[in-house]
């Protein structure tokens, strides 16, 4: 199949001219449309005017069996996995899970994410149902057995060989989870695999005094005590981190993943990607489960910067549109160790793609692509996802099951979950004020 979009978002930016050959799930070739033409006269060429081609989002940091919680979580102070999220997860049986992942995964794939990692789950199952939705979903993804115990860790490494679409990690959720020598097993394991060692690190004030009382340090710089900080871990939010934390990551090569919405939704900081980026800090982009939508968590890493660092510095850039773009994409494949797989228009790189609609008044008429796909593109204007070079998505649902069955489904399976899971929500509105508005207004 050889395309032919008015658009490639290419490595360098977007690029007019080019075509793009994929065969056997993979980009063969990219260039020029009249050298491809020439040289592949057998392939079914598809011109697709008014279109961008553009590389699918990378969720670097997502919890898949969390879908049903959804706004339960609004309102909540930050420390919520205790409340909320452990007694979500605690009420899932393999059904319900399963379910669960697949609800996430349509989302996913509707927001223009082709991969997510998932950051392994607490829910009494077996990880393969996870694996299992994810496959039938068609969303490629990095998923994790929590090995806190430090049991069946090779074991899962092993496991998915011969998938095309899952691509086996660990996770300890946070470091105290565990103790320091199986930290430090684990996250050799990892590294003998050439897989990510996934853990949650200096996500908020409670996280970071929990630590500091369990074990003596704070969680990313115990880490580093412990051997267990290395090219190959992935440590999740990162965003309250001193300057030797900072130090920390990009000496070691580790990654981390920038949260900007769940920083706005229950943190207590904004991570200083920027800095990152300077220092040299591999970091991909994630949602934490929060949207799946790629353009809506692009804009909000760039205006998270603005709010918190851009304007008491008079930085009117802000690592600019195309910045926030490459780490939502390539750079977070590259965290979630899928830099060889995926992320970007290139030949050899697996054919995870998007083809989102041009022909919009939002982006007529259009000067920079790259800024204009942060501040203006949104969800809306995908009209089809492929996934190892597959079609999954036509204008928003599932070309080959019924994604709108799901739907229906999970809106009558979630909140039985969510009942019986007995979550300890903090009232957001205690004294009544929104009820009170609320019934004034329908009085009125």
């Amino acid at each position: 199949m050889l395309l032919v979009p008015d658009v490639v978002l290419l490595p360098e930016g977007p690029v007019r001219d080019r075509a793009v050959l994929v065969e056997d799930g993979t980009f063969r070739a990219v260039g020029p449309v009249r050298k491809l033409t020439q040289e592949h006269r057998d392939a079914r060429t598809v011109r697709l005017k008014g279109h961008l081609l553009m590389p699918g989002f990378v969720d670097a940091h997502h919890h898949l069996t969390q879908s049903f919680g959804k706004a339960q979580a609004f309102g909540q102070p930050s420390e919520i996995f205790k409340t909320v999220w452990e007694p979500l997860e605690h009420a899932l049986d393999e059904e319900t899970a399963h379910l669960s992942a697949k609800l996430a995964a349509l989302e996913a794939l509707r927001g223009g994410f082709t991969t997510a990692a998932d950051a392994g789950t607490r829910a009494p199952i077996d990880v393969g149902v996870v694996a299992k939705a994810a496959e039938e979903a068609g969303l490629r993804c990095v998923l994790s057995k929590v090995v806190s115990d430090g049991k069946g860790a090779k074991e899962h490494l092993e496991r998915f060989q011969n998938s095309r679409l899952i691509h086996p990690s660990l996770a300890i959720p946070v470091p105290e989870d565990a103790t320091a020598e199986v930290l430090k097993r684990t996250a050799d394991l990892c590294a003998d695999a050439d897989a990510v060692f996934q853990v949650h690190v200096n996500e908020h004030l409670a996280s970071v005094e929990r630590s500091l009382k369990s074990v003596g340090r704070r969680p990313l710089s115990y880490l580093h005590h412990v051997g267990a900080l290395n090219a190959h871990t992935l440590g999740s939010h990162a965003t309250l981190l001193t300057p030797d934390e900072m130090r920390m990551l990009a000496d070691t090569g580790a990654a981390v993943s920038y949260n900007p919405v769940a920083s706005a939704w229950k943190g207590n900081a904004v991570a200083h990607a920027l800095m990152w980026q300077t220092m040299g800090i591999r970091f991909g982009m994630g949602t934490d489960g929060t949207r799946g939508n790629g353009f809506r968590l692009i804009d909000a890493a760039e205006s998270a910067q603005r709010l918190t660092y851009g304007l008491l510095s008079g930085d009117s850039v802000c690592g600019a549109g195309r910045s926030w773009v490459t780490h939502a994409t390539g750079l977070s494949a590259d965290a979630v160790g899928l830099g060889k797989v995926t992320g970007e228009i290139a030949a050899g790189k697996a054919a995870d793609f998007l083809l989102v609609d041009l022909q919009v008044p939002e982006l007529t008429p259009s000067y920079d692509l790259s800024w204009e796909l942060v501040r203006l593109a949104d969800r809306d204007q995908i009209t089809a996802v492929f996934v190892d070079g597959k079609l999954r998505l036509w204008e928003g649902w599932p070309t080959t099951w019924d994604g709108r069955a799901l739907v229906r489904k999970a809106a009558e399976v979630g909140p039985k979950v969510v009942q019986r899971a007995r979550i300890q929500r903090v009232d957001p509105d205690p004294d009544g004020t929104t009820r009170h508005v609320s019934a004034a207004h329908r009085r009125s």
